[in-house]
């Protein structure tokens, strides 16, 4: 937790002034048994109604006082916890946008939720309890017990015995119960996976009917979640009767001695009433101190988890270099794309299990690549790597005559527009998705790109056109809705590079005839790149690459590919006629 107290540095006037009116307040509360026994033994027992009074306003100033401390306190906490929390939050966002791929994959997106909601938020308690407690209920377990010897050092015995007694039933079952707190966040990611699964694909759930399995899933992983509880329940349970047995035979022994040492004329009736009051100060501030523990070590769980996710580097890094490095002729006549051996792993640079491998191919500008295969293939991690989703693993891959390592990641993801294969739209209006691509985008760009994308024609029936709502998700649109609205977005920037990720498998082909179409004819400029496991979709491409477990067995134009790349003249077999296939 240490390494997040940077997140305080704003708010040391709170981490100050809080602690320092609880304590006040502390010093009050411990003087309210001492007033109680003055009242006894000098009002009550002397029949003075005018000392009870004066007494008793004096008692009545220290509640107020003392609440006044609180409130401050308290106020204190709330804007040093939520102030602290807010920063960290957003600090943690800002860290998570800057990942890879790979390292959303190593987290997922459940645990990054549950990490920057729930963990946050203990710690957002944590400090509050920190500012509020800390310093308040040790110093009245001690103030009490000390308060107890000044009154009497004989009797404060009992609380010297009393006290250690109930410090290691708190000891002991605290330590019995923490670890389990560790794994109940393990757990609670467990949940959020499934909730998140289970939501996100209702409409497959339904299709299945697999109701009962995922509520059977969702059933089980709450289960052991509530198992984990009720252990913690069970150990906690045992905490109050014990601590109030042990407390309540300490106050019976100060009643029964210290009505000896009254009879004997050592102690008075209200300094025996004011060491009842300090053993239960005493059991209390223990009690919240064992609460202090619990609070602390789940903080400490979810400062762990903050702490690995904020301690995290990106594998995919701006370069320390120039990035207007002088191009030669050659270079600015070149390729506009060149793979060259390129091998890439999911696993790691020094892994032999290439997920991509020795891919040589070179992309002029304006071409038109059409990449197919089955399942698994290597397809979409081809395409992921132009725009440095993930870094290759060896090789290199040029773009415009340098390096994809030596562009700054905005200037090189400005050059290209993606589509990826889940089409994922944002809350808000169609305009306003059509601006992700270009915020200066005009009406008339925007326009334009939905014509090319195949989606003007029923956006423009929408009723309120571009204005029109989109939920999130996009789900008042049907698939083949979004996937157009998507492609719009991307051409709405003007890419010099198009990326399309198996992004019209939705549509049907008359439609996707037509986007490609558009596509070839509105932007003969842009290099583009079809990612599809139809060969309907990629047969008038100007390039094929054809990728089989992970290399490229074939690249070439579909007439040459047919007679040469047995792989690929078998995918075209199982899709389209034997005319279709030859052209005829």
């Amino acid at each position: 937790m240490r390494k997040l107290a940077k997140y305080l540095k704003n708010y040391k006037k709170q981490l100050f002034l809080g602690p320092l009116f609880k304590l006040t307040e502390a010093v009050f509360e411990l003087i309210v048994p001492v007033v109680t026994a003055m009242i006894i033994d000098n009002g009550v027992l002397k029949n003075d109604a005018g000392y009870v009074w004066k007494m008793g306003g004096i008692l009545l100033l220290l509640g107020v006082v003392g609440l006044i401390c609180a409130l401050i306190c308290q106020y204190s906490a709330s804007i040093a916890s939520q102030g602290f929390g807010t920063v960290l939050r957003e600090d943690l966002y800002r860290h998570i946008n800057s990942f890879s791929h790979k390292e959303i994959d190593k987290f997922g997106t459940p645990s990054l939720i549950t990490r920057i909601t729930n963990d946050v938020n203990q710690l957002q308690f944590a400090v509050a309890m920190l500012i509020r407690l800390v310093i308040r209920a040790p110093f009245l377990a001690v103030g009490a017990v000390v308060m107890a010897m000044m009154i009497d050092i004989k009797l404060s015995v009992i609380f010297l015995v009393v006290t250690p007694i109930i410090a290691v039933i708190l000891y002991v079952i605290m330590s019995k119960s923490v670890p389990y707190f560790k794994v109940a966040q393990k757990k609670l990611d467990r949940i959020s996976g499934i909730s998140r699964e289970g939501l996100s694909g209702v409409r497959v759930i339904r299709a299945f009917s697999k109701q009962e399995t995922e509520e059977a899933r969702f059933l089980k992983a709450s289960t052991e979640q509530a198992d984990i509880s009720i252990r913690v329940g069970k150990l906690s349970a045992l905490l109050n009767p014990l601590t109030y047995a042990v407390m309540n035979i300490g106050i019976v022994a100060i009643v029964w001695f210290g009505g000896f040492r009254v009879e004997s004329g050592g102690m008075t009736t209200g300094e025996v009433t004011a060491f009842v009051n300090y053993m239960t100060q005493t059991y209390l501030a223990l009690v919240v101190v064992a609460n202090l523990v619990v609070t602390f070590t789940k903080a400490a769980a979810s400062a762990a988890r903050v702490n690995e996710v904020l301690q995290t580097e990106t594998t995919i890094k701006d370069p320390q270099i120039d990035e207007n490095i002088t191009l030669d002729e050659r270079e600015k006549n070149g390729p506009k794309i060149f793979f060259d051996n390129v091998s890439f792993s999911y696993v790691g640079k020094d892994s032999d299990k290439y997920a991509l491998k020795d891919l040589t191919v070179s992309v002029k500008k304006g071409e038109t690549v059409g990449v197919i295969g089955g399942t698994g293939s290597g397809k979409s991690t081809f395409v992921n790597l132009i725009p440095r989703f993930y870094d290759i693993s060896k090789g290199k891959i040029i773009i415009d005559g340098k390096d994809v390592r030596d562009y700054t990641i905005k200037a090189l993801r400005s050059k290209i527009g993606v589509v990826p294969q889940g089409s994922v739209l944002f809350s808000g209006t169609v305009e306003s998705n059509l601006k992700w691509g270009n915020p200066d985008a005009s009406y008339e760009d925007m326009v334009k790109a939905l014509k090319t994308a195949q989606a003007y024609d029923f956006v423009e029936k929408l009723p309120d056109g571009i204005k029109t709502k989109v939920t999130q998700g996009g789900k008042n649109f049907s698939g083949g809705q979004r996937q157009r609205l998507t492609i719009a977005r991307a051409l709405v920037r003007n890419p010099e590079i198009l990326i399309l990720d198996d992004s019209s498998s939705a549509l049907d082909f008359a439609t996707d005839a037509r986007l490609r179409k558009a596509i070839k004819n509105d932007i003969k400029e842009t290099t583009v790149f079809i990612v599809s496991q139809r060969a309907s979709s990629i047969k008038y491409s100007d390039k094929i690459i054809v990728f089989d477990h992970g290399e490229a067995v074939g690249i070439g134009s579909h007439e040459e590919l047919i007679k040469s790349c047995a792989v690929y003249r078998e995918i075209c077999l199982s899709q389209l006629s034997e005319e279709e296939v030859n052209g005829k």
